[in-house]
């Protein structure tokens, strides 16, 4: 009897654990699992000899090992962004003191677009134990929490990318620092008095406040909640200069390919000008296969130019003379399964 008593008591505990497990806040797959990192590289609606929906993703995590097209669409609730903000929105984790949360974008669904802020979009959800930062690269997006998740109609017409990384709390500390450099736009956030001791200047620019800074940039080392190694390069707009150029392809010593949103008016040529140089994209090629030129991709993300390096950055701003003056970041990763996924589908770019 008593062993009986034992053993069911046992499970019970472990279908506890597992249930904890499970509440944890991160970043989710496709299958709404808790997931180290993501990546979705969404398609644009004009590719090349193809016509799409403009809401059609591709998805990368550890487990996959390469771009798998999506079976579901971006639009929708379903899939690994809609899991992940799940949390936020049907978890009502925007109406608890217990979790930390911000929502921000230069363009800000519903409201008037203001100058002055970063060109930098994202989400961050935590508590005291762990959450996640999504990063990302949408236009009027995420909806606020009490209208649920909607994807907005300005965000089918172009290339898109958003990366979902699960940190402990110590890390959201460092990022909390990137965020005073980057000044986001924060549209909607709760910084509940319990976290205010750790993070004051978060807690200031949910207020509306721009904390003062130590200088025009900064760099943290970030560590996700298993280990993966990620490095944050920020600017204020008091950095005057291409992100890419003039600080992180030198910071990284590799020659940069870089993708971002250029439009020809403003657009800044390729640049060996320095030691290391950055070379802009021109034209993509995903698994399928699908091209699309570079105006058609609002994504903003580069790699090495020699495979040897292993470098792949995704973050804010485009090589363009007006982001010169803007704040923005790029988070940057030498896992070779993500250089591999992004290198390979570099189909041309524009040598200096």
């Amino acid at each position: 009897m008593d062993t009986r008593l034992s053993s069911r008591l046992q499970i019970i505990l472990l279908c506890v654990c597992c249930t904890e497990c499970s509440t944890d806040i991160s970043c989710r797959n496709e299958a709404g699992e808790p997931v180290d990192w993501f990546i979705i590289y969404k398609l644009p609606t004009n590719k090349i000899g193809e016509v799409g929906s403009g809401v059609d993703y591709m998805y990368l995590d550890s487990s996959v090992g390469s771009w798998q097209m999506s079976k579901y669409m971006v639009n929708t609730s379903q899939g690994a962004i809609g899991n992940t903000l799940k949390q936020l929105y049907t978890g009502q984790a925007y109406k608890s003191n217990s979790s930390v949360y911000a929502l921000y974008n230069d363009g800000p669904p519903i409201l008037d677009y203001i100058e002055g802020y970063g060109h930098t979009k994202g989400v961050l959800l935590f508590d005291h134990s762990q959450g996640f930062w999504l990063s990302h690269s949408i236009p009027h997006f995420p909806s606020f929490p009490e209208r649920g998740y909607l994807y907005p109609s300005s965000g089918k017409v172009n290339g898109q990318t958003a990366l979902c990384v699960t940190y402990g709390y110590d890390q959201f500390l460092s990022i909390a620092k990137q965020m005073v450099y980057l000044y986001p736009r924060f549209y909607n956030c709760s910084v509940p008095a319990a976290f205010t001791p750790d993070l004051s200047q978060l807690a200031q620019l949910c207020e509306g406040s721009k904390p003062r800074l130590a200088s025009d940039r900064n760099v943290e080392h970030l560590s996700s909640i298993k280990g993966e190694k990620f490095v944050s390069f920020v600017k204020s707009e008091h950095f005057v200069d291409d992100i890419y150029t003039g600080w992180v392809a030198q910071a990284l010593g590799a020659d940069l390919l870089v993708e971002s949103w250029q439009r020809q008016v403003n657009e800044l040529p390729s640049n060996c000008s320095l030691p290391k140089h950055v070379m802009n994209i021109k034209r993509i090629r995903l698994p399928g296969p699908v091209l699309f030129q570079s105006h058609r991709d609002h994504s903003k993300w580069c790699v090495s130019q020699a495979y040897e390096d292993q470098v792949t950055c995704l973050g804010d701003l485009n090589r363009e003379k007006m982001q010169l003056w803007r704040g923005g970041g790029l988070v940057c990763t030498f896992n070779p399964l993500i250089y591999k996924a992004f290198r390979q589908v570099v189909d041309w770019y524009l040598g200096c």
